[in-house]
């Protein structure tokens, strides 16, 4: 195997390295942290485990991962970081363990890109394909779901959930559950439709956002309530999948939804 590891790092005898694992100067890497194939770390990082990282992950300088939660239940419980393929850590990111209350682990998929200090907390699971800008951060329970993206410094509230496909504007303030496909923005988040400039260029078919056009017209500007919204989707687009998760993301929210 062929592993790099600059003579000022600091790597734990209880660590896993895979083949063409990098890790910079003055980095730490601690007990019960698996790094996967040619993960490269950069310097002056530091990875806590039980933490794992995926295939062909990238690290930047000053990261912190798999440190204790901030959570003042957490009693030393044991919980870990679970970090899928290929994603980007930007710099200053802060990615927490999880706690015994909220499942004891944290979970970023793969293809992810979290830039400069984007903080994921406690308990959170984060899906492939998300996009956190710069200091976009995640309370403590939140779900990101796939191809969803956050903007600068959008700060989530604990137990709320983004849904897939969906874009959060900068400085937004969540704390309700934010609708697949939309476009959210504000303090506190309103939706303002879809995410169509995203949906076009994620590839979805001129019928698609029609669909999606029609059901957020029907969620937002109606005058119907959810309920009637959602009786009125089923008739008119429930034969659609895009629709169907809609619906399905809406009768499952704790929180309520942002509109």
């Amino acid at each position: 195997m062929s592993i790099t590891i600059h003579p000022t790092a600091i790597v734990s005898p209880r660590a896993e390295l895979g083949e063409d694992v990098q890790i910079g100067p003055y980095t730490i890497i601690g007990d019960e942290v698996i790094l996967h194939d040619r993960v490269r770390v950069a310097a002056h990082c530091v990875i806590e485990g039980p933490t794992e990282i995926g295939e062909e992950t990238v690290i930047f300088p000053f990261a912190s991962i798999g440190q204790i939660p901030q959570d003042l239940k957490y009693k030393g419980e044991p919980s870990r970081v679970l970090i899928g393929r290929r994603n980007r850590i930007r710099e200053y990111v802060t990615i927490h363990r999880g706690t015994e209350g909220g499942g004891g682990v944290t979970v970023i998929g793969d293809d992810n890109l979290l830039m400069v200090q984007a903080h994921v907390a406690h308990d959170c699971h984060v899906g492939n394909h998300v996009i956190m800008a710069n200091g976009a951060s995640l309370a403590g329970h939140v779900r990101v779901e796939d191809h969803a993206t956050l903007g600068a410094y959008v700060g989530v509230h604990q137990f709320c959930r983004i849904g897939k496909y969906a874009f959060v504007g900068a400085y937004a303030v969540v704390v309700k559950d934010v609708l697949p496909y939309s476009l959210c923005a504000g303090n506190h988040a309103r939706c303002y439709g879809p995410n169509t400039v995203g949906l076009r260029r994620k590839g979805f078919t001129e019928e698609q956002r029609r669909a999606i056009d029609r059901a957020f017209h029907l969620l937002l500007s109606s005058k119907l309530n959810t309920t009637q919204a959602l009786e009125a989707l089923r008739r008119e687009l429930g034969h659609i999948p895009e629709i169907q998760d809609l619906i399905a993301f809406i009768e499952t929210s704790q929180r309520g939804i942002v509109k």
